[in-house]
């Protein structure tokens, strides 16, 4: 492939869609199923990106676990249930212009659009089926088949299906974890400040940081001018 070639990988919970209720939602479920009581919304949101085991273990530390287990397994049935319920467009709505600015980057001869998510392929199936989206992304690793956000290995099998080197790809996303998955991976990173870690956090571990959908291009373009 050409060396012009780039790869913009993009998160999704709190990057491209807005998905907290839903999280939040099947998290409570989740722990209310074991006769526990449910994190804080906050403490939820902040394990978003990671894979569901290690997002719970972090969640309940000092349950067993058996009862870790169970809480997988009730997150998953609740969110499925959810999903059902509202359909995957109402449950995680596109932030504002995300589609629009989505279409201009594809329609950019020299990038491709990949995925990176801690969610499984089944929802990540799911999400993309309900905005219409099942072609936009040319390569998408999801939490199944790689170890959790932020060891690389997500960057570096997306990197390997579309034959280019890090130098030669961006990770957008709204979390810690995107930003370290990132730097760990060779990559750049631009943060979004609309999804679910504080900004202070994120601004120190990226090359750019976004307030709003449409300033996308703009940054992307700056990453590789530098």
């Amino acid at each position: 492939m050409s060396a012009d070639l780039r790869l913009i990988l993009f998160d999704v919970d709190g990057t491209l869609v807005d998905s907290q209720a839903h999280i939040v939602a099947s998290m409570t479920r989740a722990f209310q199923g074991v006769g526990a009581e449910a994190p804080s919304r906050a403490a939820t949101l902040s394990i978003v990106g990671l894979s569901l085991p290690i997002a719970v273990a972090e969640l309940a530390p000092d349950m067993t676990a058996q009862d870790q287990a169970a809480i997988v397994e009730g997150y998953k049935q609740a969110y499925m249930q959810i999903r059902a319920e509202q359909g995957s467009a109402q449950s995680s709505p596109f932030y504002p212009h995300a589609r629009m600015v989505l279409d201009q980057l594809a329609a950019v001869d020299h990038y491709l659009l990949g995925i990176a998510t801690g969610k499984s392929r089944r929802g990540l199936d799911a999400l993309l089926a309900g905005h219409g989206l099942e072609r936009m992304f040319l390569t998408q690793q999801v939490a199944d088949h790689h170890p959790s956000k932020p060891h690389p290995a997500m960057i570096e099998a997306a990197l390997g299906d579309m034959g280019l080197t890090a130098d030669n790809a961006v990770m957008i996303g709204d979390t810690v974890f995107d930003m370290e998955m990132a730097r760990a991976a060779g990559a750049r990173a631009i943060a979004v400040d609309w999804g679910y870690h504080d900004v202070a956090r994120l601004a120190p571990l990226a090359d750019q940081v976004v307030s709003d959908f449409r300033d996308l291009p703009a940054a992307i373009h700056k990453i590789w001018e530098s």
